[in-house]
């Protein structure tokens, strides 16, 4: 993959709206849906969801600014993890999945100090048996498409020291929430239960879906024939196509509503609605016949859709 940055046709300042703005453009031209069977059009929206997994993921995007990452987000050499968790910091997440406990050396201690922390809380060191102490607590991150999120489904999460972890996304899960998985911490000693996992979902933005709450918003281009004449057209939901009725003399904003065609409220067990915006498109060249009536008929038809604009 090239420049991360480069793909997304964005500078190394760019804020994170930015870079998912600039994923979001792209997508909406350049997803497979909307070009079906163009292989080269497929493999530049690999490159692009690539590009955005890496810098949308702060983590990441630090190591690769560093230059401890190549332009796929893969280790450079010399910079290979330290340890079994990696270079992960303390309750943070490495892209996919990484996290370790915590030890002496992040409170600024070595390893004396340490055995005393343990003398002064528990009254004996880390020598003598019987200590019991429950494992610490992890977090990862973990990045999904935005139909996964709203659907549900199952999830494979990978560690870093290579471990996996499935993942149950509940119908619904938004971006930023978190999902907590009990004892899949740090192991704890001396018979102590395990520390949990706490794994925070990032929702890739879709290229043409806006989510509103529990409702799903599409903007739907039209022809100027359906716009003028109406007719029948298939748009996209989240559970696939549909057939929708475009009223005669539709204009650019117009708005139907397709109801329980939304995402499941885990509290109400309803669904939302999808509310479709027509706009009306015009061809991308514009022929003599085309300009020939149009002038024919607005010369014989004027009409003022700025009147309220006088003063």
């Amino acid at each position: 993959m090239p420049d991360p940055y480069k793909t997304l046709g964005v500078g190394r300042l760019a804020t994170a709206d930015e870079i998912k703005k600039a994923y979001r453009k792209l997508a909406k031209k350049l997803h497979p849906d909307l070009n079906p069977g163009d292989k080269k059009i497929e493999s530049q929206f690999k490159e692009i969801s690539a590009a955005y997994d890496l810098l949308s993921d702060v983590e990441k995007r630090r190591k690769y600014d560093r230059g401890e990452l190549d332009d796929n987000g893969n280790p450079r050499a010399g910079f290979q993890a330290g340890g079994p968790w990696g270079n992960a910091r303390p309750g943070q997440g490495g892209g996919q999945g990484g996290g370790r406990a915590r030890t002496a050396k992040d409170f600024g201690l070595d390893e004396g100090e340490n055995d005393e922390i343990f003398k002064d809380f528990f009254g004996f060191g880390r020598g003598r048996t019987g200590l019991k102490m429950r494992g610490a607590d992890v977090t990862y991150r973990l990045e999904v498409e935005f139909i996964d999120a709203v659907n549900g489904g199952k999830k494979r999460l990978g560690l870093a020291d290579g471990k996996t972890l499935d993942v149950t996304l509940p119908p619904g899960t938004e971006d930023g929430s978190q999902l907590r998985l009990k004892g899949q911490g740090m192991p704890g000693q001396g018979g102590a239960p395990n520390g949990d996992a706490f794994v925070e979902i990032g929702v890739k933005p879709h290229p043409f879906f806006e989510r509103d709450g529990f409702d799903i918003l599409l903007e739907c281009p039209i022809t100027l024939s359906e716009a003028v004449l109406g007719g029948t057209v298939q748009v996209p939901t989240i559970d696939g196509r549909v057939a929708l009725k475009v009223p005669v003399g539709s204009n650019s904003g117009t708005q139907l509503r397709l109801k329980g065609k939304g995402i499941l409220n885990p509290k109400t067990k309803l669904r939302g609605d999808q509310y479709v915006r027509f706009v009306v498109t015009l061809p991308t060249n514009i022929d003599a016949d085309l300009e020939a009536k149009v002038r024919e008929w607005a010369k014989a038809h004027p009409y003022d859709v700025r009147a309220k604009f006088t003063a």
